[in-house]
């Protein structure tokens, strides 16, 4: 009794199924109901308690301004709440100084924030301004730092500045 080996062609079907067939990972998260938009309390309850609390860094899944189904994890600091998601700002390494007048031209606004625990190679970072991200508290991988008060207040009133509030 002879067994039949599978063709090349459906191997390579086969393949081509699986690299686009959806991760385990994507079909957990919840459906992502887009950025925030409008008015909300910037609040500070920072506190090492393993829970995500506004005015701390945290990392997460931010999925991209162009395809909400697709993303990456990245540092996130905390600054509100909208019913059950969290609000936060990204973080960047990158440093926006050198392009600030293209990226103002795309309507994005950073501000330098220096270094800290959530970064783990010590790099300065920037928070972008002009995208408020939702978060769902479920997804936070872990806590990153705790922003010191005198920062995050420098955080919240160039929010406010960017939003025109």
């Amino acid at each position: 009794m002879t067994t039949s080996q599978p063709s090349r062609a459906s191997l390579a079907f086969a393949k081509v199924k699986r690299a686009l067939s959806p991760r385990t990972y994507r079909k957990s998260l919840p459906t992502y109901p887009g950025d925030f938009e409008g008015r909300f309390d910037i609040e500070y309850s920072a506190s090492a308690d393993g829970q995500p609390d506004p005015g701390e860094v945290v990392w997460t899944w931010v999925p991209f301004e162009e395809d909400f189904t697709n993303g990456k994890d990245r540092p996130v600091l905390l600054i509100g709440r909208d019913s059950g998601w969290l609000l936060g700002l990204m973080l960047t390494s990158k440093d926006h100084d050198r392009d600030a007048s293209a990226e103002a031209h795309w309507g994005r606004f950073w501000l330098d924030i220096g270094s800290g625990a959530w970064d783990p190679q010590g790099r300065p970072s920037e928070v972008r301004l002009d995208r408020v991200l939702r978060v769902d508290p479920g997804t936070v991988r872990r806590e990153g730092a705790i922003l010191p008060y005198a920062l995050y207040e420098q955080v919240s009133r160039s929010l406010i500045d960017c939003h025109h509030w």
